[in-house]
Order: structure tokens, then C-alpha cells, then sequence
């Protein structure tokens, strides 16, 4: 089950974390793989553990918010191996971080960083990869959200409003284009554990009471989801928003 034998994936903002875990999941189920990252470094490492596993990849350069780098990054991929079949648009925390902080304390120039970054990315990036997928009558789009957009979350407004947005875009597309075999989802994740920024001892026992499942979520359990998505097994889900959640909000 979950076969991507033969299909070919582009994973965004994956030289790291979620990302990363995503585009290891996807080679191990026989898919070629994109990483897309803003640091080459961290892509090429991510490329590097996926080939020494044995499955195939290659670096996908370029930053989600410049139309041109978007133009960029995909050409490549195109003339290695003729088209995308899986898109995951996972880029969407800046590389600084989240700011956390009341809206009515946010300052106005900073919306549109946050905006471009988690809504624009993902139409700049589907946009570029959606017409081949619907010539070839085949395709997966997968976004990562976040369950800040889907049912609110103090101190993240704006993240909120860009996350909703990149939902509800999904939920349209999957509409337009059904019927040439495209799905669209979105995963809405609860926090995940990340090695690069671990929260201190008092924040981690503070989250954990919202957690049934008494743990974080980890890279894995929303790059196995992202599997599942992406295979044949899902080709009648679409237009959904999933939670992965570990129980945070059952709404």
C-alpha cells in the first residue's frame, strides 16, 4: 500500500523538521524528491540522507515568497523528470521564527512577511506546477497548515489568517480541478517538537495539558499523513482539512 513508485515529489521548505521528515517518507515509498529550502546547505544535507537510503532526489533551490526564484526552482525539476506529481507546500515558519504576540501590538509592516510567506507561497508554487498536473490528468497537492487557522489561536493572528487562507484556497482548488485526478488537502498541525528550537521545561509542561495523546507531535506522524495523501489509496479525499493534532482541538 502507499506505493509512489514512478511519481515524482516536491516538497517546499523541507531542509528541516517537517519538511525534511516529508521528503525522507516520500523517497522511502519509491518517489523521486525535490527539496526545495532556502539554504543549500540544509537541502543538500536532506538530499544526501535520502540517497545514501537509496531512494533518489535533488536539490529544488529557491525562496516560496520571489515569483522569479518560484519560476526558478521548478524548471529544473521539469527537465530531470518531466513533471510533479506530488506537491507538498510545507514552507511557513520565517527563518527567525514565530514572533508571538497580541495583534493589537503587531506592527502593520510586519503582516506582509508572515502573509507572503504561508498564502502566496503556496499560490506561487501551485500555480507554477497545477497546469502540468492537470495535462497529465494526475496529481496530489498537499499543504501544511496549521490548526492556529483552523479553529484560532491567541498571539497568531495574522499566522492564523494567512494559515486559513491557504485552506480555504485548497478547498476551491480541489473544486476546479477534480476532475482531472487532482486532490487537494491541507494537514492542520497541532505543535511539533523541533530539535532546532526545543521549548524550555515550564512552556513544554504548559502545552502538554492540551495534548490527550501526553506528547508533542513529531516530523514522522505528519509525514506518514502526507503519505497516505499522496498515494492512490486517498484519490477520493480532497478538499479537506485534516487535523494532526494529537488531540489538541477535536471542532
Amino acid at each position: 500500500m502507499f506505493s509512489l513508485d514512478g511519481r515524482v515529489a516536491l516538497v517546499t521548505g523541507a531542509g528541516q523538521g517537517v519538511g525534511a521528515a516529508i521528503s525522507r517518507a516520500l523517497a522511502r515509498q519509491g518517489a523521486r524528491v525535490a527539496v526545495n529550502d532556502l539554504f543549500e546547505d540544509r537541502a543538500r544535507s536532506v538530499v544526501a540522507e535520502i540517497e545514501q537510503q537509496g531512494g533518489v532526489a535533488q536539490v529544488a533551490m529557491g525562496d516560496v515568497t520571489c515569483q522569479a526564484d518560484v519560476e526558478q526552482l521548478v524548471q529544473p525539476v521539469l527537465r530531470s523528470w518531466g513533471g510533479v506529481d506530488v506537491l507538498v507546500n510545507n514552507a511557513g515558519i520565517p527563518a527567525d521564527g514565530m514572533l508571538l504576540e497580541r495583534f493589537a501590538d503587531s506592527d502593520p509592516e510586519d503582516w506582509p512577511t508572515m502573509i507572503d510567506l504561508n498564502l502566496y507561497g503556496v499560490l506561487r508554487v501551485t500555480h507554477a506546477l497545477i497546469s502540468g498536473m492537470i495535462e497529465r490528468e494526475y496529481g496530489r497537492v498537499v499543504c501544511i497548515v496549521s490548526d492556529a487557522g483552523r479553529v484560532g489561536e491567541r498571539n497568531q493572528a495574522v499566522y492564523a489568517a494567512a494559515k486559513a487562507g491557504a485552506a480555504g484556497f485548497s478547498r476551491a482548488l480541489a473544486k476546479e480541478v477534480g476532475a482531472y485526478g487532482i486532490t487537494c488537502n491541507c494537514l492542520a498541525l497541532g505543535s511539533i517538537a523541533s530539535p532546532e528550537r526545543p521549548p524550555d521545561a515550564q512552556r513544554l509542561a504548559k502545552q502538554l495539558k492540551h495534548y490527550p495523546t501526553g506528547r508533542l507531535g513529531q516530523p514522522a506522524d505528519v509525514a506518514s499523513t502526507v503519505v497516505w495523501l499522496a498515494s492512490g489509496e486517498a484519490s477520493w479525499v480532497t478538499g479537506q482539512t485534516i487535523p494532526v493534532n494529537g488531540g489538541y482541538s477535536t471542532s
